[in-house]
C-alpha cells in the first residue's frame, strides 16, 4: 500500500523544483535573451527531463519567466501611493516602474519571439491599465493632453521607459539619472499644450 503522505510530498517538490527553474529563467534570460534551456538547465540545478516535465517548450517557460516577473513588479507597484494630483502620482510610479523595466527588459525581449504579442500586452494589463487611470484622472484635472488617445499616451510612457533602459544598458544614462530624466520625459510628452 502507497502511504497518501508520499503524494503531498511530491507535489511540493514539484513546486519547488518549478520555482527553481523559473527563477532561474528569469535570471538567465535576464542577462541574455538568447540564452539555451542548457544555461537555464544549469542555473536550476535540475536536469533537462525534470525542466521538460513541467514546461513543455520554451515557450511555456518564457512565459513562465515572464508572468513571474510581472507578478513580483506587481507586488512593488501597488504599494505605490498614486493619491493626488496625477503628475506627481506619476511620477512616484516612474521610479518603481523605470528599475522594474530595466530588469526585465530582456527577458521581455525573449518573450516577444516567441510568444503573441496579444499574451504580452495581457500579461501587462494591470500596469497599463494602472497609467491608464492616472491618465485619465490626469486629464480630469486639467494637466494631461485629451488632443491625443489614452492608448497611445499609455503606449508612450512605455516607449519612454523601454528606451531609458537601453540607453542604460548601452551606458549613455545612468540608473540613478533615469528616473527623473524618464520622469521630466514624460511630464512634458503628457502635458496640455497649453501648459508646455
Amino acid at each position: 500500500m502507497v502511504s497518501t503522505s508520499a503524494r503531498p510530498r511530491r507535489r511540493a517538490d514539484a513546486e519547488r523544483s518549478i520555482a527553481r527553474i523559473v527563477t532561474a529563467a528569469r535570471e538567465v534570460l535576464s542577462r541574455d535573451p538568447d540564452a539555451s534551456i542548457d544555461d537555464i538547465v544549469k542555473a536550476a540545478g535540475v536536469g533537462r527531463m525534470t525542466l521538460y516535465g513541467h514546461f513543455p517548450n520554451r515557450a511555456a517557460l518564457v512565459e513562465a519567466a515572464l508572468a513571474d516577473a510581472i507578478r513580483a513588479g506587481e507586488e512593488v507597484l501597488s504599494e505605490v501611493d498614486l493619491d493626488g494630483d496625477a503628475r506627481d502620482a506619476l511620477a512616484r510610479l516612474i521610479a518603481p516602474s523605470w528599475s522594474l523595466v530595466a530588469e526585465s527588459t530582456r527577458l521581455l525581449q525573449a518573450a516577444e519571439g516567441l510568444l503573441p504579442a496579444a499574451r504580452i500586452r495581457e500579461l501587462h494589463g494591470d500596469a497599463a491599465n494602472r497609467v491608464e487611470d492616472l491618465v485619465r484622472r490626469g486629464r480630469r484635472q486639467g494637466v494631461f493632453r485629451t488632443d491625443l488617445p489614452i492608448t497611445w499616451l499609455v503606449n508612450v510612457v512605455h516607449y519612454v521607459l523601454n528606451g531609458a533602459a537601453e540607453e542604460n544598458r548601452a551606458g549613455r544614462l545612468s540608473a540613478k539619472e533615469a528616473p527623473a530624466v524618464v520622469s521630466a520625459t514624460v511630464r512634458s510628452l503628457l502635458a496640455p499644450p497649453d501648459m508646455r
